[in-house]
């Protein structure tokens, strides 16, 4: 039999500390470490548990030419079958094409190691920040404060104080008004539909291409308001919609070059129920009338970015960019806007049928009409949305 190592591999020496009363009443600190081998593998996309006879035959093996078993240890056989029974040994036989149809996707994707791994790591399924908070006591800044100590200071100076020298402060314009009326919106009005030429505007100003440089046959560079690492723009804009006028709820993909939505089919789950869990049962952004995934095709990055360290950093910097465009164009229309990274991903590639390493969501923005009430706090310490109760 023919095999070699997964692309991507890393084994990390896991040590959990646990209270133990018997050691504590022999005279010890209370605490039992259990120390482990885990093996992560991304195209796996879940932990794997080996033992110290794996770790070795996984050092042994390569990760690009084929090894034959027959050159292996006999004392190797039971190692290696359970390894490419896992997915961490990769077999040429149809018997084993499962784990090398996703081995040699991860490859072609031209992913960097440690970047794969964090993308494949990190995503959550069920997570509950709101519980999360409540659980660790860290509902309110007071709270906070009493569990985890003071902060780092809010700014920070450097240099020589002494030979500082003072910038003047410049008038401010209708463009500053726009900045500075830029709040988080945490108080969603679900009642108020959002008009349709009012939501397409937003799209188009924030998502679409606004031109286009053939620079060969089958190589397109499209011209976007935000800026993107080579020119590339990876990032795709997938909605979930319930309060839109004119459109049904549902999922949508949206066609950046033609300005239209695609419908997709309709998730196993209630739509309500999918957009809280999208942002983790955060109730504050759970209502907004436009959710939009931030969905990056990684291999149009990698194209150019192939194994690059910066790689994945540069489609993390372009999905800020377009959220900071889409809340400046939602604050100038007069909505409320959000960016989270709180996501539970894996609900999501499931609702959108999206393949993790291929398409992964890297953040969810929303917008919509700001509701009456401040339910919820909102970071306006200049009053600009919200005026204060005694005014």
């Amino acid at each position: 039999m023919q095999l070699r190592r997964c692309a991507v591999l890393y084994i990390e020496p896991r040590e959990t500390l646990a209270f133990d009363l018997t050691h504590l009443l022999s005279g010890g600190d209370g605490l039992s470490a259990q120390r482990r081998w885990i093996a992560l593998a991304p195209h796996i996309g879940e932990e794997v548990e080996i033992d110290a006879d794996a770790c070795a035959l996984l050092g042994q093996v390569g990760a690009h030419a084929w090894t034959d078993t027959r050159d292996l240890p006999e004392a190797a056989r039971p190692v290696w079958r359970r390894l490419l029974k896992a997915g961490l040994l990769i077999g040429k036989g149809r018997a084993h094409a499962h784990w090398r149809e996703r081995d040699e996707h991860l490859r072609a994707l031209h992913w960097h190691p440690l970047g794969a791994t964090l993308q494949a790591f990190t995503r959550w399924d069920d997570n509950d920040a709101v519980q999360a908070m409540k659980d660790l006591g860290t509902e309110t800044v007071p709270e906070m404060r009493q569990v985890l100590g003071p902060p780092p200071p809010e700014s920070y100076a450097d240099g020589d104080a002494a030979a500082g020298i003072d910038l003047p402060r410049a008038p401010g314009n209708a463009f500053d008004e726009v900045l500075l009326a830029r709040v988080t919106c945490r108080n969603f009005d679900a009642e108020r539909p959002l008009p349709l030429p009012v939501f397409a505007r937003l799209m188009q100003r924030v998502f679409a291409a606004q031109g286009r440089i053939d620079g060969a046959p089958d190589t397109t560079f499209l011209k976007k308001t935000s800026p993107s690492g080579g020119g590339l723009h990876p990032v795709e804009a997938y909605c979930l919609l319930r309060h839109v006028e004119g459109i049904a709820p549902g999922l949508y993909h949206y066609d950046c070059v033609r300005h239209r939505l695609a419908p997709l089919p309709a998730p196993a789950m209630p739509l309500d129920e999918l957009a809280s869990v999208a942002v983790c049962h955060q109730h504050w952004f759970a209502n907004a009338h436009a959710m939009v995934l931030l969905v990056p095709r990684y291999d149009r990055t990698f194209w150019k970015y192939r194994q690059h360290k910066k790689g994945y950093r540069v489609i993390a910097l372009e999905s800020g960019h377009l959220s900071q465009t889409l809340y400046l164009s939602a604050t100038e229309a007069g909505l409320g806007a959000f960016i989270t990274a709180a996501i539970n991903e894996k609900p999501l590639e499931d609702a959108f049928a999206l393949q993790p390493m291929a398409q992964g969501v890297m953040a969810i923005c929303g917008f919509g009409w700001r509701g009456e009430v401040m339910d919820t706090t909102e970071l306006d310490p200049q009053n600009r949305i919200w005026q204060p109760a005694d005014a």
